[in-house]
């Protein structure tokens, strides 16, 4: 009885009639989990999990069902009907902890160092490709005859300068315009690390694929060009460097450094004034993007073009106040010193999927999350609760018996067919699956809204990006407005505005892989995008 008067009551969340009462809430202290658990109420929380409450009137009423199902046409096959019951996505704790055995038995086969998934981010021009390129070059991954073709190749485009960013730009295309437009991977192997590099691009045209390449990583690195007019162009206005740096922290990166590159520039001829000056602007702008700056994020001064301060620390003959900064550490010493926290190898798996193709099998591409996958375990690939079996794991082009949280793998898997699996879906533990939620109850920040569209209300559309997920959405309802302290001071408020945090309700047209930020950060944290601009970014509270 208590389960069935639970859904009897959905306008609990509507304001009073009387616009005079709401100045009187601004100082009511209300907890926002609990606010979260009331206005969720019409539902089961699909975390652990359960369904809607209109599902669950329908369980208690299917008089008319037979009937419906009469007139249905033969060759039609029923929708959801089928999909996800309570009883296929209840936790097995039990059975967890007997798997958890197997799991930790993997991690200490495996190779020792710590994996680190690192996105070169920044505005176009800024020289990501040049870096990237200049580092695998650095560490011999790539010889002097393939170098001596790619400057002959630039030479003849008249873009002298480009060689280096053809060793990750591949695509005629790119090569031809001297933009990178989707991203591209490489692994190199440091001392203490190994490092898969991200190239994403950098014109605002890409920035969904540049969400997908920082949505695998760990850290980043945010290249900044020091010319002269560069600088100013990639980070006013409608430049990418501010929105990027958003995206990253979002997405889930927890280090960020800074590199001011083409110090050796004709303007700039490693002016300390000039470096100090990109600085400056930078550090409140990451502290407002959720940066702890003096912990997390790193400035460094280089050349990607010239090779300095890359690989080799930079000499006081070239610049005599860099090497004093950072104990004198070179770009990829940093990259290789990073403190990461929070991978749990314990927890339930949950990996990501970001490509599939066909190949003796299926063959899944995503990153490993939370957990550990293993050669012969039994999965489940959701939203669809399809339980496959893993047949090969591979590890930067090496077959491996098991692979932890924060490594990129190829998963080969018997018991699926292409196109049952995609973008966007997630694979985890069986006996601790997730259903996909088409509502969710989310703590929104709006950043900017678009000129023509400027109050965030009911009924506002735009693009949801989620991990490796996009689909369209629509918000359905506010409940709250937050004040700087994160108390609510609002109540149902009839819109918000750019700078406001809001709780509030969104309706997904298809259904994503989605649980609260509390219990797994990296399926918890999501982007908002209209007409090609970042509008918001959120963390999921509760789903449904």
């Amino acid at each position: 009885p208590a389960e069935q008067a639970a859904p009897a009551a959905p306008a609990e969340p509507v304001a009073p009639p009387a616009p005079a009462a709401e100045p009187a809430q601004v100082a009511e202290s209300v907890d926002i989990d609990d606010m979260v658990a009331k206005i969720g109420s019409a539902s089961v929380s699909i975390g652990g999990t359960a369904k809607p409450a209109e599902a669950e009137e329908s369980d208690a009423a299917p008089a008319e069902a037979p009937a419906a199902a009469e007139e249905a046409t033969a060759g039609e096959e029923p929708k959801a009907e089928a999909a996800p019951a309570p009883k296929e996505i209840k936790v097995d704790l039990e059975g967890f902890e007997k798997e958890k055995i197997k799991q930790l038995e993997m991690i200490k086969s495996a190779d020792p160092r710590e994996h680190l998934n690192v996105v070169f981010i920044g505005h176009v021009d800024a020289g990501k490709s040049t870096l990237c390129g200049s580092i695998l070059y650095s560490l011999g991954i790539v010889d002097k005859r393939t170098i001596e073709k790619y400057e002959a190749e630039a030479k003849e485009k008249n873009r002298e300068s480009w060689f280096l960013a053809y060793i990750m730009d591949t695509d005629d295309s790119e090569r031809e315009k001297g933009k990178t437009v989707s991203i591209n991977l490489c692994d190199i192997e440091l001392e203490n690390r190994r490092v898969t590099i991200i190239d994403a691009p950098g014109h605002k045209n890409y920035v969904p694929s540049m969400i997908s390449g920082a949505s695998q990583a760990d850290a980043a690195i945010l290249v900044i060009s020091a010319r002269k007019g560069e600088f100013e162009a990639g980070f006013e206005g409608l430049g990418q460097t501010r929105e990027h740096a958003m995206l990253a922290k979002t997405l889930g990166v927890q280090k960020l450094i800074v590199v001011i590159n083409k110090m050796d520039e004709s303007t700039v001829k490693w002016s300390q004034d000039r470096y100090e000056h990109c600085c400056k602007k930078l550090r409140p702008f990451l502290k407002a993007c959720g940066f702890k700056v003096k912990k997390d994020v790193t400035f460094l001064p280089i050349s990607a073009l010239g090779f300095i301060n890359v690989k080799d620390k930079i000499t006081a003959d070239v610049c005599p106040w860099a090497p004093q900064l950072n104990e004198g550490k070179s770009l990829l010493e940093l990259v290789d010193s990073l403190q990461m926290s929070g991978r749990d190898n314990t927890k339930p798996l949950r990996m990501t999927i970001l490509d599939r193709y066909n190949e003796r099998g299926v063959v899944i591409m995503g990153k490993v999350e939370a957990g550990v996958c293993f050669v012969g375990q039994k999965i489940c690939v959701c939203p669809n609760l399809q339980e496959v079996k893993v047949e090969s794991i591979v590890v930067n082009e090496n077959e491996v018996e098991g692979a932890g949280t924060g490594e990129n793998v190829l998963l080969r898997c018997s018991g699926l067919n292409e196109n049952e699996v995609s973008k966007g879906h997630v694979i985890c533990s069986r006996f601790s699956p997730i259903a996909g939620a088409t509502e969710v109850i989310a703590q929104v920040v709006i950043l900017n809204l678009l000129p023509h569209r400027p109050l965030f209300s009911a009924g506002y559309n735009a693009v949801f990006h989620a991990h490796t997920a996009e689909e369209e959405c629509t918000v359905y309802e506010i409940a709250a407005e937050l004040d700087k302290t994160g108390k609510i001071s609002k109540k149902n408020p009839a819109y918000a505005k750019a700078g406001a945090t809001i709780v509030c309700k969104i309706r997904l047209d298809r259904s994503i892989c989605l649980e609260a930020y509390e219990k797994t950060m990296e399926l918890g944290r999501f982007t908002l995008r209209d007409e090609g601009t970042t509008i918001a970014i959120g963390r999921v509270k509760k789903v449904r």
